[in-house]
């Protein structure tokens, strides 16, 4: 059964110019057009669920690797009929198995610094991330597991095709690294890497990401990164339809 659609803004009632409201979404925003961006999809509720498909969401892109979706006993319940309006598709930005990514990546994707390594190592696999953005049906919203990092990679690379410029790109970030570690702050449930960050010690680690995210994007000239990993123009001409929509 499909949801019927009601009218309704993705971002209504949020007090941060980009982010989105949907029930239970944890550190969702707007990349650009009808291309968003949240932590792991669970965490959202029957209304979220509802709330995303009155935005025009009908496509979920899991960035996860196999053995992190699952369900977790303090997720929400949610109803199958609501989540049978959506498309969800997996395509993982890594190999956890690969053993010099391991050694790049410890203990996982968590730094701009490993973004180029990500992309050298995984061509293929963030290439058919944006295959999935081209062939979507609807909006789209990308997910991993903080909605940091691997979906920062992506919507970085996003951006950049849109021509968002660097400050924007590295704004958004930004906004994806401070609203993971306010979950961290007001969650219930340690995480077993990261914990909450004051401001004195965010702040200085938030400008070094800075740095190391605009030289990945200055460096992977998502285009022609695109292009040389399969990605056809018909393909990019949707995606960038997308980007402006």
């Amino acid at each position: 059964m499909t949801i019927p659609a009601t009218p309704g803004g993705q971002t209504k009632g949020t007090a941060v110019p980009g982010a989105v409201d949907w029930d239970g979404a944890v550190n969702a925003w707007h990349i650009a057009g009808s291309v968003f961006r949240m932590g792991r999809r669970e965490w959202l509720t029957d209304a979220g669920w509802q709330q995303a498909y009155d935005g025009g969401i009908r496509t979920v892109i899991d960035l996860r690797n196999p053995d992190e979706v699952r369900r977790r006993d303090t997720d929400p319940q949610v109803s199958p009929e609501i989540l049978a309006a959506f498309d969800v598709v997996h395509a993982p930005t890594e190999d956890p198995g690969n053993s010099e990514f391991r050694e790049l990546c410890v203990p996982y994707l968590n730094d701009p610094a490993s973004y180029a390594d990500n992309a050298r190592i995984f061509p293929g696999n963030l290439a058919r991330v944006f295959r999935a953005v081209a062939a979507a049906r609807g909006g789209v919203v990308i997910h991993c597991s903080a909605g940091r990092d691997r979906s920062g990679m992506i919507a970085a690379m996003l951006q950049d095709l849109a021509g968002a410029g660097e400050d924007a790109i590295a704004r958004d970030y930004e906004r994806a690294m401070r609203g993971i570690n306010e979950h961290h702050r007001v969650s219930g449930i340690p995480h077993p890497h990261e914990r909450y960050l004051p401001e004195e010690v965010l702040a200085p680690l938030l400008e070094a990401r800075r740095e190391s995210l605009l030289r990945f994007v200055r460096g992977v000239r998502t285009q022609d990164f695109l292009h040389h990993n399969g990605v056809t123009d018909r393909e990019l001409t949707a995606i960038l339809a997308k980007l402006r929509r």
